[in-house]
């Protein structure tokens, strides 16, 4: 059997995409909007890695808000394999919990970790990468993570250093050792580091046996480790049951705080993909088609419902009724049933701020 036989994949559809806001809320998050295309992001997700994975081997991890969309999203996915946590506790319990389950169905299990609301333009070259990282998870006691060769000093994401160049993993791929990580840079530091070469983008894309991923957390999270330890034996019925206890006694942490910054077995392959993560409207923008003038005009009913004279480069995205511009440029402007919104499209980023600015003031109605 080749290790692909016990490659998972555990996609992770639980986050809310507060810099998305409007059309990203509580009830609607990223992963469940047609963002980019005519597909919702976890539906592209998923497509993606069933050409080599089977389906029963695809694994979400998702909130019990949003069970039954994944379901209705996803049909392909057996419903067992639909982890609804019952609380938010980060990345590490999340990730933990996809490899157990996918150990209580095969103990010699490898699973690559993949986010819902990520974009990938070179798909082949995206399944090159995870199969070479499959390989090497399932061949030795190494936590696999796939770094992306940066396109632009991005300040949003976080960065990885690679230290000794370790092997070659296939044509053109080499196997790093990580030396450190750093989060979120200044613009400034983010062109130092790429004009070295050597830092790559941190998706929190690992790819990691199952059995290396529960030591992991044995050596670096015991008290995780030790309230889950039972997971892996219990069949699907009994694990499902078993996560209300659980969430409510863990505490919420980053699997980069909790492991990866910590493991001393933390390998880096990079990936070339053309990746990225669709974390505010100013990346919609690039990614979507533009029109003469250089504006991207998306409407939820596929009618355009924009009027923009003498308007260039702006983000318009309508709900039916008629959005007219005259004379503006550079700008979002998201059209929905209860809200709009409207932010210079340089300063995207900044539509959490509204969101913290909701919460503060108990506006729930709009969150």
């Amino acid at each position: 059997m080749s290790h692909l036989d016990h490659t998972y994949a555990v996609i992770l559809a639980g986050g809310g995409g507060t810099r998305l806001w409007p059309k990203s809320r509580k009830k609607t998050p990223k992963q469940f909007l047609k963002l980019i295309g005519d597909k919702t992001m976890i539906e592209i997700a998923a497509d993606r890695v069933s050409s080599l994975i089977p389906w029963d081997r695809v694994i979400v991890v998702t909130n019990e808000l949003y069970k039954e969309e994944v379901h209705t999203l996803l049909p392909e996915v057996p419903v067992q394999n639909i982890i609804a946590e019952p609380q938010k506790r980060d990345t590490a319990l999340a990730m933990l919990v996809g490899a157990l389950y996918a150990q209580s169905k095969d103990p010699n299990a490898v699973v690559i970790n993949l986010a819902s609301d990520h974009i990938v333009t070179d798909k082949a070259e995206f399944l090159r990468v995870m199969k070479a990282a499959s390989k090497v998870a399932y061949s030795q006691d190494s936590l696999v993570t796939i770094g992306i060769s940066p396109t632009r000093p991005a300040t949003g994401f976080g960065y990885i250093k690679i230290g000794d160049d370790l092997e070659k993993v296939g044509k053109g791929l080499s196997l790093f050792k990580v030396d450190s990580f750093t989060e979120k840079p200044n613009e400034s530091t983010a062109r130092g580091f790429i004009a070295t070469g050597r830092y790559f983008w941190n998706a929190n894309m690992y790819v990691w046996s199952a059995n290396s991923l529960v030591n992991a957390f044995k050596s670096h999270m015991p008290k995780m480790y030790t309230d889950t330890q039972l997971l892996s034996s219990l069949e699907s019925s009994a694990f499902h049951k078993a996560l209300p206890s659980l969430y409510e006694k863990s505490e919420a942490i980053s699997v980069d705080y909790a492991i990866s910054e910590r493991a001393e077995n933390l390998v880096l392959i990079p990936g070339d993909f053309g990746w990225d993560d669709v974390g505010d409207w100013k990346v919609v923008y690039e990614l979507e088609k533009k029109d003469l003038s250089g504006n991207v005009i998306v409407s939820d009913h596929n009618e355009n419902h924009t009027l923009a004279i003498s308007s260039h480069n702006n983000l318009i995205h309508s709900n039916g009724r008629l959005v007219a511009l005259v004379g503006i440029d550079d700008m979002v402007i998201i059209d929905t049933e209860e809200i709009l919104m409207v932010i210079p499209k340089s300063r995207s980023q900044e539509v959490k701020k509204i969101v913290e600015r909701l919460k503060e003031e108990k506006k729930s109605e709009y969150l």
